[in-house]
């Protein structure tokens, strides 16, 4: 649903590339509309749920500055609900910053003459 077309938004280009932002953006607001009116996917606190979906959030600059879009005007509830996450000093702790994992895309895409 989110993870499969999230390559295309990164890894392709053109027409692939749009067809994977659609595909990405649908699913990323499918997830959005799960939050409810929680701060969290399972209500009041941090989950399992939040905490398997992170690793993702984690790339929605690499997505944004590839796919050229912003996921916070699509699905603001959503990145509201990636800062809280970020606000756990164990989250930010465990996760490399948003840069680090754009930095690692760029190498990656170098790598494969993409």
């Amino acid at each position: 649903m989110v993870y499969p077309p999230s390559d295309k938004v990164w890894a392709a280009n053109g027409e692939e590339e749009e067809g994977g932002k659609k595909a990405f953006i649908d699913g990323i607001k499918l997830l959005e509309g799960e939050l409810k009116s929680n701060p969290y996917f399972g209500g009041e606190t941090l989950g399992f749920l939040d905490i398997a979906f992170l690793p993702l959030y984690y790339w929605f600059h690499t997505f944004e500055t590839f796919g050229k879009f912003s996921i916070e005007a699509e699905c603001p509830e959503l990145v509201a609900w990636g800062e809280r996450c970020m606000g756990e000093e164990f989250v930010y702790a465990s996760l490399p910053h948003p840069h680090k994992v754009y930095d690692m895309a760029v190498e990656y895409k170098k790598k494969l003459g993409i």
